[in-house]
């Protein structure tokens, strides 16, 4: 059975969790400039692997390339008996916010 959850900024919600409602609106009022590209590397992790689960994630921070920002995520995925991770690299131009790439690496650790 496939959990749903909610991503908001660095708080993920469960739907088996009960939660308040103001630690919700605190939690939107907080969103990380990261949050975007957060939600981009999700969907773009479930779609390049659509039988897996993503059951955690990390954002690794961001870094500066001449015109360029690279922000940098690991999704932990579970998919039937094989639990991993994946490195997710969105490259995109500062000014603009159009995305220039974006990279996956398989990792077992």
């Amino acid at each position: 059975m496939r959990k749903t959850f909610i991503a908001l900024g660095i708080f993920t919600i469960f739907n088996s969790t009960p939660f308040h409602i103001q630690s919700i609106a605190h939690a939107q009022q907080e969103v990380p400039a990261y949050a975007k590209w957060g939600q981009l590397a999700f969907k773009e992790t479930q779609s390049k692997y659509p039988t897996a689960n993503i059951i955690d994630y990390l954002h690794e921070g961001s870094e500066s390339k001449g015109d360029s920002t690279i922000e940098k995520f690991k999704l932990w995925l579970k998919d039937r008996d094989r639990e991993f991770g994946v490195f997710v690299r969105i490259e995109y131009n500062t000014a603009t916010e159009k995305v220039v790439a974006i990279e996956f690496q398989e990792t077992d650790r």
